[in-house]
Formats: C-alpha cells, structure tokens, sequence
C-alpha cells in the first residue's frame, strides 16, 4: 500500500454577496438577513477544515465544517424554516468558496466532482474523523466536499455522476438536501 500523507491549508474565502444570492435563489436579503449572515460567516470559518490528502500518485482536497455547525443549522430549521434555509445554503456555500479558492475551475465547472472512494482515501477520512455513508459514496457530514486535487475535470469524471440530476442533464441548478430528509438504503 502506497503511503498516504495529510497537508493542511489555510484558506479564508471571502462572503461573496451575489453569489451566495445566486446559489440560494434569493433575489433580495433584507439588511437584518445579510447581518445575521455575515456574523455566521465569521462564526463558521475559523472552523473550516481544509486539508489535502495524498495517497500514492492521487491527491484530494477536502473541505468540511464540523458537527456542531449541522446542529446549529438544525435548530435554525426548528426555529425558522427561512433561517434555516439561509443557514444551510451559507453552510454549503462556505465549503463551496473554499474550494474554489484552491481549484478555480471548479466554477467553470459548476462542480466539484467526487471521486471514487478508494480504500485509502477512506482510511485517511477516517483519520480526519470523516467517514463515508453505509453503502454510499458521500461523506457522513452534511456540509462536505471531497475532489480530486488538482482539478481533473467536472460532471465526467464524477463518481456520482449516476445518480446527480445534473450528471445526467436533467437539471441546471443543484439541489439541497433538507435535514430529515436524508434518504438511506431503506428508503
């Protein structure tokens, strides 16, 4: 087994008003909105976690926000479904903006796609405290991105690309997966 090698990065992406807008469909955020925004912005960052995995002659870059910002997001959805909304969109948008930081042509792309989990891809998540789903190739954290590093290609390189909407061109935009809704092998 080829030996597999961790290297963090510090990545501090900017708040990116109109794309944020774009990616969560709003056409206006009213200012007490866009302050609450920002301070959570702030709040979640330094718990951003980037890190490059090398595993023999493959690398990966993968970005995660730890469990407590889930929960946090969670008890914005019990507390306002547009809070929520808006919370769970900045989460993903966070992850999102730190890995175009690193791979720019994800934009273009309009994808970060995933690769297939190899065994010491998994290995080396599990050190990190990341672990795929049962069955699944996505992480068990709900605002996640595993890709290649560096850029490989988009939707034809994705190992999902089989069950993304967007992958088989039935839809432009990306979809969010709302909290009790996750669908597992029983479903």
């Amino acid at each position: 087994m080829s030996e597999t090698s961790i290297t963090k990065h510090e990545v501090v992406p900017y708040f990116d008003m109109e794309g944020f807008m774009v990616m969560s469909q709003e056409s206006r955020l009213g200012g007490a909105t866009l302050e609450r925004l920002i301070k959570l912005w702030g709040e979640w960052l330094p718990r951003l976690e980037v890190r490059e995995i090398a595993t023999g002659a493959i690398s990966y870059l993968v970005v995660w926000l730890p469990e407590d910002v889930e929960r946090q997001v969670d008890a914005a959805w019990e507390k306002s479904p547009s809070d929520g909304w808006q919370d769970n969109n900045l989460a993903q948008f966070l992850c999102m903006a730190a890995v175009r930081e690193l791979l720019p042509q994800v934009e273009d792309a309009g994808c970060a796609p995933a690769p297939r989990p190899t065994e010491a891809l998994r290995e080396a998540l599990a050190s990190l405290g990341l672990h795929y789903k049962e069955g699944a190739a996505t992480l068990d954290r709900r605002f996640a991105v595993v890709t290649h590093f560096p850029f490989k290609g988009g939707c034809e390189i994705c190992h999902l690309q089989s069950q993304c909407p967007k992958g088989q061109g039935q839809s432009e935009a990306a979809s969010v997966l709302l909290p009790g809704y996750e669908r597992d092998g029983n479903a």
